[in-house]
């Protein structure tokens, strides 16, 4: 994470490529601010540790908002949950991790949040605690294979030397996490709005 986050260069920044920044204290105030955002519109959600700790799901349920979300199917039914999130009105997730100068970089093992992030639906909402904020480039990825991969190859239960040791191996196995790397630079052209909104808290991995 920056030494000292300067928030208003960071929403800058972000407005600087395209994307929609708001800023805010508190998760619960990025939660209601998502769902305002969303309204009565269906919604995907990419494999996200932030927005189940915010309880996100249950209150788009709760709305009466349909909601296609892998992590709540059952086992035979995630690749089709990961599919349709891709066809909802709004697609969300968080991100690995957000440079100063405003991109979003991301790590994926079985790339449906790219997709959804890069190609899917016309609207994204991301949400990103200040522990992922970096500096550059370089501290992102090693940000992202040191504090998102091991517990994320953990929590499926992966046979990676990550999950067992912690630090990336650069591994060339099945179970690999580190399958898809990429950086937004600004929002794709079909993505019409992307809404960037940063916590000024710790939010997931």
């Amino acid at each position: 994470m920056a030494d000292i986050i300067d928030y208003t260069a960071l929403s800058k920044a972000l407005s600087s490529r395209r994307f929609l920044p708001e800023i805010y204290d508190t998760a619960e105030e990025a939660k209601a601010a998502a769902l305002r955002i969303i309204g009565g519109k269906s919604v995907g959600i990419g494999g996200s540790a932030t927005v189940r700790d915010m309880k996100l799901a249950e209150a788009l349920q709760a709305n009466g908002n349909e909601v296609s979300w892998h992590w709540l199917a059952a086992k035979e039914a995630k690749k089709a949950a990961r599919d349709k999130a891709l066809k909802e009105d709004v697609y969300l997730c968080s991100t690995n991790a957000l440079t100063t100068d405003g991109r979003l970089v991301n790590i994926d093992g079985t790339g449906n949040r790219a997709a959804g992030m890069i190609y899917g639906p016309y609207e994204v909402i991301v949400i990103a605690g200040r522990n992922k904020i970096v500096g550059s480039l370089d501290e992102a990825v090693e940000r992202i294979k040191r504090y998102a991969c091991p517990p994320n190859a953990r929590r499926q239960h992966f046979d990676t030397p990550c999950a067992r040791t912690g630090q990336c191996h650069d591994c060339r196995i099945s179970d690999r996490m580190c399958n898809v790397t990429f950086i937004l630079e600004a929002p794709t052209k079909p993505v019409k709005a992307f809404h960037v909104l940063v916590v000024k808290e710790d939010l997931g991995l």
